[in-house]
């Protein structure tokens, strides 16, 4: 008996030393913040694999042990966690425990379909792709956020917002839907009424505007062309609207055949702004559209230098001239 004392205190003594550097010492061997993922499957082997060769845990044995104290395996919860360089194992296993995640910096921007959102979406959250795509072509879903299946584009103000990776695609919307509403603050609102125009229809010029040109000192000066044209009952001839018609985005020019194209997008044809958006518009073509100049241009034309920047008239007769010069640059390069 009196040599089973010492070595229970050895046994103690040692258990204490590994309890106290699973707390105050880092567990794992990096330098900076890594992202461990834990998806619906809620699979521990892949966790511990993550952490081994992601994190480069020092002792895996050491967390595993801490799994079967704390009967983690039962409890695992899917999510986004980040590992830091200080990091110890105690703090790791509460982290997973707890479910305490790292929120997504989520970020989109520069879409013009909604399988590219969705597409956009999926990649940076758990998220399936094409559920996504399905639920926004559902039209009682998107009803009950206040769109249809062809405005719903409108609903999602490209910008950075902080979400759990693992959020299910119901409380996504609702949270898109959330700031949308704050987007659209009381001054928005008002000059858009101001303008006769919903903020639907609101985004649905900014869309056109954002796909005319590359510069937003722009905008403004585009909206309040397309603005005439609709307050005169005017068509808007916006070639934009025929690229996304006929789901082409690479055409240089358009030809007489594209503007024969059965399709409500067809503003050469369809009077009025088009059902849908033709992209995702930037908050900076929105804003371009809310605080658009007044002027009295009715037509524009790309410049002959082929600056991107476009030429601003008011008479069918001095926009001819300017197509024409634009459309001898064009032959001249054989575009």
């Amino acid at each position: 008996m009196r040599n089973i004392i010492p070595l229970i205190m050895i046994v103690l003594f040692i258990s204490r030393i590994i309890y106290c550097y699973m707390i105050i010492y880092p567990a794992f061997e990096i330098n900076n913040p890594v992202s461990i993922y834990i998806n619906e499957s809620k699979n521990y082997n892949d966790l511990l694999l993550q952490l081994q060769f992601k994190a480069h845990i020092k002792n895996i044995y050491y967390f595993k042990q801490l799994a079967l104290i704390t009967k983690y395996i039962k409890s695992i919860k899917a999510g986004k966690y980040e590992i830091t360089p200080q990091t110890t194992y105690l703090q790791a296993m509460q982290m997973f425990w707890n479910g305490r995640q790292k929120p997504v910096k989520l970020i989109f921007n520069n879409i013009r379909l909604k399988e590219d959102f969705a597409s956009q979406i999926g990649n940076q959250l758990m998220l399936d792709s094409k559920a996504l795509l399905d639920y926004l072509n559902n039209p009682s879903i998107v009803n009950s956020l206040g769109f249809d299946t062809v405005t719903i584009p409108a609903m999602f103000i490209p910008n950075t917002y902080e979400i759990y990776w693992n959020i299910p695609i119901d409380e996504f919307l609702k949270k898109m839907k959330k700031e949308y509403n704050q987007f659209w603050t009381t001054e928005r609102l008002i000059k858009a009424k101001s303008m006769l125009l919903s903020p639907i229809e609101v985004s649905i010029l900014a869309s056109i505007v954002e796909e005319e040109t590359n510069f937003k000192s722009e905008y403004p000066i585009i909206a309040g062309l397309y603005l005439n044209r609709l307050r005169k009952g005017m068509l808007l001839q916006a070639d934009p609207t025929i690229k996304f018609a006929v789901k082409d985005f690479t055409l240089k020019r358009i030809f007489l055949k594209y503007l024969k194209t059965n399709s409500p997008y067809n503003t050469y044809k369809n009077h009025g702004l088009p059902p849908g958006p033709i992209r995702i518009p930037s908050i900076s073509a929105i804003d371009g559209v809310l605080n658009y100049q007044n002027h009295t241009y009715l037509y524009m034309c790309a410049k002959e230098d082929l600056s991107g920047k476009h030429s601003f008239v008011t008479t069918l007769n001095e926009h001819s001239q300017n197509a024409r010069k634009y459309h001898i640059k064009l032959n001249k390069l054989n575009i």
